[in-house]
C-alpha cells in the first residue's frame, strides 16, 4: 500500500528493519539533544507527516529495545494518528528508569505501525447477548 509522506527532518523515511516487521521506526528530530530526567515526559519532533487512506490508522508504539534496556516508552501507547491528521508527528516519550537519558537527533525512538480499522455505528437496545464470561472483568479469566 502507498502512503503519502512528507519527510522534513534529514534522516531516512521510517523503514521496516526486517521483512517480516509489522513496524518502522521513527527516528528524532532535533536540533539540540533532549534529556528525559527519571519519570519525565517531552514530546519528540520525528520531522515526518502522513497522509493515511480513509480506513487506515498509524500506531505508534515503542521500541522494546529502549524500555528494556533504558527504561524510555511512549506514554499513550499505542499513540493513534487518524488518516485526517495532517500535521508533524511527534512521539510523547517517558523515561521510567531512576537515570537520566538523552535523545539525540536521527535517534531511533519509536515505531509506527500501520492498520486497518473499521468504524463503529451504535445500535441502541435494551438487552445484549449472555456469554459463558458474562461481566466478569478484570482478572476473571484467570484460575
Amino acid at each position: 500500500m502507498k502512503v503519502k509522506i512528507i519527510n522534513k527532518s534529514k534522516h531516512e523515511l521510517p523503514k521496516y528493519q526486517t521483512p517480516c516487521a509489522a513496524g518502522m521506526d521513527l527516528y528524532a528530530h532535533l536540533e539540540m539533544p533532549v534529556t528525559l530526567q527519571p519519570l519525565q515526559r517531552k514530546l519528540v519532533s520525528t520531522g515526518i507527516f502522513i497522509e493515511l487512506p480513509e480506513g487506515y490508522e498509524a500506531q505508534i508504539r515503542p521500541r522494546s529495545g529502549l524500555a528494556l534496556k533504558n527504561g524510555i516508552t511512549v506514554l499513550n501507547t499505542p499513540g493513534t494518528i487518524d488518516a485526517d491528521y495532517r500535521g508533524e508527528i511527534g512521539v510523547i516519550l517517558i523515561n521510567l528508569s531512576d537515570t537520566e537519558f538523552t535523545v539525540n537527533d536521527g535517534d531511533r525512538i519509536a515505531q509506527m505501525v500501520i492498520a486497518k480499522h473499521e468504524c463503529a455505528v451504535w445500535e441502541e437496545v435494551a438487552e445484549i447477548s449472555e456469554t459463558d464470561r458474562g461481566k466478569g472483568g478484570f482478572g476473571s479469566t484467570s484460575h
